[in-house]
């Protein structure tokens, strides 16, 4: 069987040169396309050498569509407009989507549904195993410790250059208490503590965010109750775990049939 044959977007970015050097690593997938954007001083590079593992023949291009009609599927941490784009190609061309691009929009959400419908689309806030793991904890955690006992907060920091707050890792792990608890986080959520807020309403779910330094990702929940806490903690040291994360995606996703995936499907924890 011929290996996976991939497509990094966004592919001189810290995340798409670390995609590269993380497909080289993992057997049975292999770069076949780097795209970039248009007016990028890396248009004309070889990938391979951008990244940082030597030669690979493949040349980074901005323009996507010849590039997703010869592959099998498409790496994508780039920005909601961007990926709402790529999955209209993927599903064009009927192949792998892995999605680790956070911010999005519930519309934003609705047509990457909607092109879930001829492409494979693996989408998750976070691409890595552990946390995909961690919020199936939370989830346990949260419907266990009802909320007339114990009240949901989730810490989450991340480096300066993050644009997008709370983090997806955040709300997803904040979905996963919801879930829990058998309610909707819209609605359930305190994003915002400024001023004289009053006390903490039974039920909600809070959020708290820090930015600073070269943070690659920190996230907590705490579950407090009277007299006692609960954490549930994950500590992101490399930005490479969400690359093994989105390979290994996009391998499981390889021959599955059209539609809407997450991590918790690839892991067997859905």
């Amino acid at each position: 069987m011929s290996d996976m044959g991939l497509v990094v977007v966004g592919a001189a970015g810290r995340m798409g040169q670390t995609l590269i050097r993380t497909v080289a690593d993992i057997p049975g997938a292999q770069i076949v396309g780097a795209v970039e954007r248009a007016g990028s001083p890396m248009l004309g590079r070889d990938a391979g050498e951008v990244a940082g593992v030597g030669p690979s023949g493949v040349i980074i291009s901005d323009d996507p569509l010849p590039v997703f009609a010869k592959a099998d599927g498409v790496l994508d941490f780039s920005t909601p407009a961007a990926t709402i784009q790529f999955a209209g190609y993927a599903a064009q061309a009927r192949i792998v989507h892995v999605i680790g691009t956070t911010g999005c929009t519930p519309d934003d959400d609705a047509k990457i549904a909607a092109a879930a419908r001829h492409a494979t689309i693996v989408k998750s806030g976070n691409m890595s195993l552990g946390v995909n793991l961690l919020a199936v904890l939370v989830e346990q955690a949260a419907r266990a410790l009802g909320p007339e006992d114990f009240d949901i907060e989730i810490l989450e920091m991340h480096h300066k250059h993050k644009v997008d707050a709370p983090s997806g890792t955040a709300l997803l792990l904040g979905e996963a208490a919801a879930k829990g608890r058998g309610v909707s986080l819209a609605g359930n959520d305190v994003r915002v503590r400024d001023g004289h807020t009053g006390p903490r309403r039974a039920g909600s779910i809070g959020f708290a965010t820090l930015r600073g330094g070269s943070v690659v990702g920190e996230h907590s929940v705490f579950l407090s109750g009277l007299g006692e806490r609960v954490t549930l903690s994950h500590h992101a040291e490399d930005r490479a775990i969400f690359a093994r994360g989105a390979v290994k995606a996009a391998l499981w996703a390889h021959g599955r049939k059209p539609g809407l995936y997450s991590m918790r499907d690839v892991l067997g924890l859905a």
